[in-house]
Formats: C-alpha cells, structure tokens, sequence
C-alpha cells in the first residue's frame, strides 16, 4: 500500500448530495445577487448587469472546462477545484457591491462565471461513471436535483435576503467539493495530459461537431438555448413582480420556489408513468407550456404572478430532464463531458441574453418585457420542426 492518502469515492448517494448543494447554492446566487444589488443600490439595473456578466463569462468557461474534464484520468480534482473557485468569485462579488462603482463589480462577476457551468454540465457529464447500469433511473434523479435546487435556492435567498443570501450561497456551493474528490476515476484512454490553447479549439470544435451531427442533440440545444433567453428574462421580472403585487422584491424571489417546487412535482409525476413519454417530444410541448406560463404573468393580480410561477415550472422541470435524457442517450462517452459542458454554456449564454434583454426592457416597461420573454418560448417551441424537415430534405445527417 503506498503512503499516498486515497480520497474516499463517491457512490451516486454522495453524487447526488455533492450536486444537490452545488445546485442549491448556485440557484440561490442569482435572486440573491439580483436582492442584494436592489438592497445596497436601491437600482433595478445593477443586479441584471452583474448577473449578466457571470452568465455570459459561463458560455466562454465551459467549453474549456469540458475538454478538461474528457482529457483528465481524474476529473474529481477538477471539478472540485472549479467549484471552489466559483464559490470564490461569488464571493468576490458581493464584497464589491456597494463599494465599487458599477463596471468594477459587472467585471468582478467575470471570474466567477467562467467557472459556473461546472455545476450544470460538469457535474451531469460524470454520471455515467458513477451510475454504471443503472443511468436512466439515475438521471432522472440528477435532473430532479435541479428541481430540488431551484425551490430551495430562491426560496433562502428571498428569506434570508440582501448580502446576507450571497454569502450563505458561497458556503452551500462550497458543500459540494469534497463529494467532487471523490468521484470515480477516468475510463482507460483519457488522462493525456496537458495541451496547447490550439490542442483544446481543436478539442472544443469537436464537440461542437458532436452537437451538430446528431438531429437529437442539435434540436434539444437550440430549442433550449432560445427557451433560456426567455426564462432569464422571466427570473430578472421576478422580483420586479414581487414588488409590484406584493410590496417587495424578495417576496419575488419566492416565486421562483413556486416554480421549482411544481418543476419538481412535474418530474416526479412523469417518472411514475408506465410509459415514457420520449424526451423529444417532452422537450416541445414543455416549451409551450412555458410560453404559457410567462404570459400569465402580464395579468394584473398577485394570483396571476403566482400562478405563472406555478405554471412554468410544470414546464422548466419536464423540459430539463428530457434535455438530459437526449444528452445522454446522443453523446459518446469520449466527448461526452464536452457536449454537456457545451450545451450547458450555450444555455447560460441565452439566460445572459435574456437577463440583459430583461435589464433593458424594464425601465420601459415591465408588461413588455413579460410579453417578449413569452414570444421567445413560442420562437423556441417554433425552431422544434425545423429538424425534422431538414432531415427529410437530406440536409441534416
């Protein structure tokens, strides 16, 4: 026995706790950041800035992350690292707001983002390893845990509010590292070592091409990515809608409770059918049923807010766990961490257009921005056929 210490591995019991704390924390910091920036600044249009910022560095960080975790024979250590320095920039951010002027603490929110999409994509892209046989029970569980996340993170973030919320979602994203350590070992094949910045484009552009050669896998990534520019719009309104039907903001951070906790009952409700529906389809008509639930939200009355909370969740969580599903079921296992890496930063990407979009729709008006966003689901839901009529004409593989 060597003297070297052994990290304990991680089963999927210890996976899923490691991703439901990173998730938790990570869905709390944006409500929170957005709560704390309204708090110390008084404006509605910081919060949408910094936010935007962490979003967008995620579609740059990810890619690169993602051929990481494919080429190393251990990609716990790089997981756990890129988690601890995410709670880091977190961290870094809400030390700036307040005591920076605006470009400063936009740009501190940077670092942060790069490292983000580690708690969507890197996460999920490990599964596999660590579920062995028994991966379409298990990702169904991880894809609840997002669910499971998304109630408890704004839920705190509203309760605990302000810089208060940002620094307890440091210290829950921060939970997850040691169940990063421990998870299992690379396949044989992997773990080639470092490369040069032209190695890893080369790299990236190949699981750009994973992507795009499959019809599943390129029409579950657009349809997503432009749903998200409108979800981001949404979660931006929430705490301008808190505001408005119930006297203030964090009480609209609750409402992305709402919509987790339905999200979480959507999912749970599916997974107890004798016949799954296929996750294609689940992935159009939940982006419906999203359009839906954002145009509730333009009518007048707390009920209606709560109601389209309540509404989109029954189509963000069905739509995210079949999103995982055609991942799984599309992606080989040697460029798998760098599809969903990929496909995670293609997501935050639209969430970063939205919530600018969202930043600069409010201070004209909040009716249209809620209106646009619900025009951008039913723009997704409208790319869903494209696909097939483009394999029929032969021009996709």
């Amino acid at each position: 026995m060597s003297g070297r210490y052994s990290w304990p591995r991680c089963g999927l019991p210890g996976y899923l706790a490691g991703a439901l704390a990173a998730r938790t924390g990570d869905e709390m910091s944006g409500p929170a950041l957005l709560l704390a920036a309204v708090a110390v600044t008084g404006s509605i249009t910081q919060g949408p800035a910094v936010l935007t910022a962490l979003t967008a560095a995620a579609a740059v960080g990810g890619p690169v992350i993602g051929v990481l975790l494919d080429r190393t024979g251990r990609p716990g250590p790089v997981l756990a690292g890129a988690l601890a320095g995410y709670a880091a920039g977190l961290g870094l951010v809400v030390l700036c707001l307040g005591h920076v002027s605006a470009p400063v603490a936009v740009a501190a929110a940077v670092p942060a983002g790069l490292l983000s999409p580690v708690v969507a994509g890197g996460w999920s892209s490990q599964l596999p390893a660590v579920a062995g046989s028994g991966l379409d029970r298990a990702s169904r569980l991880d894809a609840m845990t997002f669910s499971v996340a998304s109630l408890a993170g704004p839920a705190v973030a509203g309760l605990v509010g302000g810089q208060a919320g940002v620094v307890v979602s440091v210290a829950v994203v921060a939970v997850g590292v040691p169940a990063a350590l421990g998870l299992p070992s690379a396949s044989a094949g992997r773990g080639r070592g470092s490369m040069p910045g032209s190695r890893v484009r080369t790299e990236v552009v190949a699981g750009l091409r994973a992507i795009a050669g499959s019809t599943s896998l390129s029409r579950a990534t657009t349809v997503s990515v432009v749903s998200y520019v409108g979800v981001g719009m949404f979660v931006v309104c929430c705490p301008v809608l808190g505001m408005r039907w119930f006297g203030d903001a964090d009480r609209g951070a609750l409402l992305l409770a709402v919509l987790a906790a339905t999200g979480l009952l959507a999912n749970a409700v599916l997974a107890r059918l004798k016949r799954q529906p296929r996750p294609d389809s689940t992935l159009l008509v939940s982006t419906f049923v999203l359009g839906g639930g954002v145009l509730l939200a333009v009518a007048p009355g707390p009920g209606f807010a709560i109601a389209a909370a309540a509404v989109c969740g029954i189509g963000e969580g069905p739509q995210l766990a079949a999103l995982f599903a055609v991942r799984h079921r599309e992606a080989d296992a040697e460029v798998r961490a760098r599809v969903f890496m990929l496909g995670a930063s293609l997501k935050i990407g639209g969430i970063a257009a939205g919530t600018a979009l969202a930043g600069a729709l409010l201070a004209w008006s909040l009716t249209v921005c809620l209106l646009v966003a619900a025009g951008t689901q039913l723009l997704a839901a409208g790319l869903y056929p494209v696909w097939d009529s483009r394999q029929r004409c032969g021009v996709m593989p």
